[in-house]
């Protein structure tokens, strides 16, 4: 049995890892589990990651979950070029920072923007109260501005002169926003430099393909997801409300 992942696009970690694999010619099985039908609580995929969570790695018979885990998995078993996880330790540790950092910064507050601003409206029929709205977006730039003056700096990438994982696993989490039709990179002249920088780096083509799905998760109706997955969403945007 091959390499096996379990991956649904519309997820940001699932994204770094399916651009990751496929931008260092990884073989993989691309295992589609799809959150909105509520595919990630069945009994077929708890016996991959009895957290039921994606993405989730199957390896033969080792099985892995939590996304910068399997990233560095991938990165250790297929040698991948230095650069994404540098064997130099002061650069290793700039990649290990971000990635310590990132989750309940960038990751949280993206995504509590995308949901109140594109799942929100579904459940419920209406938009966001703009005060509500305004104040996610004020969250998100906040950690923005943490993101440049502290992991980014005067830097073409995170750990210096060459991409690595951190830059991978920010940008995907950056483009939930994007996707939520808030461009966070228009007055930011040195983040856009980054993404582009970021993108060239993996491959335009492929960044773009791995991100169409969510580019188009507008054009949803509440009717195309599990009643499941939003009151999940529901109670988890009420918790931050």
């Amino acid at each position: 049995m091959g390499l096996e992942m379990y991956l649904d696009l519309l997820s940001q970690p699932c994204r770094a890892l399916y651009i990751f694999a496929r931008s260092n010619n990884i073989p993989f099985e691309f295992k589609r589990v799809q959150l909105t039908k509520g595919q990630h609580k069945t009994e077929e995929f708890r016996q991959v990651n009895v957290l039921m969570k994606v993405p989730a790695l199957r390896d033969g018979s080792f099985t892995l979950a939590e996304s910068i885990a399997i990233l560095l998995y991938l990165a250790q078993k297929f040698k991948t070029p230095d650069h994404w996880y540098p064997a130099d330790l002061q650069k290793r540790a700039r990649v290990d920072e971000y990635l310590s950092w990132q989750h309940v910064s960038i990751r949280a507050k993206g995504i509590k923007l995308f949901l109140s601003k594109v799942l929100l409206p579904l459940i419920t029929g209406q938009p966001l109260p703009p005060e509500k709205l305004e104040f996610a977006i004020e969250e998100l730039n906040v950690v923005l501005k943490q993101f440049e003056e502290k992991f980014l700096q005067d830097k073409p990438f995170i750990a210096g002169s060459e991409v690595s994982l951190a830059d991978l696993v920010a940008l995907v989490e950056l483009m939930q926003a994007v996707c939520a039709d808030y461009d966070l990179f228009e007055k930011r002249p040195k983040l856009a430099e980054w993404r582009r920088r970021v993108e060239e780096a993996v491959g335009k083509q492929l960044f773009l393909e791995a991100h169409q799905e969510i580019m188009n998760v507008k054009n949803l109706t509440a009717d195309q997801f599990a009643p499941e997955f939003l009151d999940i969403v529901k109670q988890h945007l009420l918790n931050q409300n």
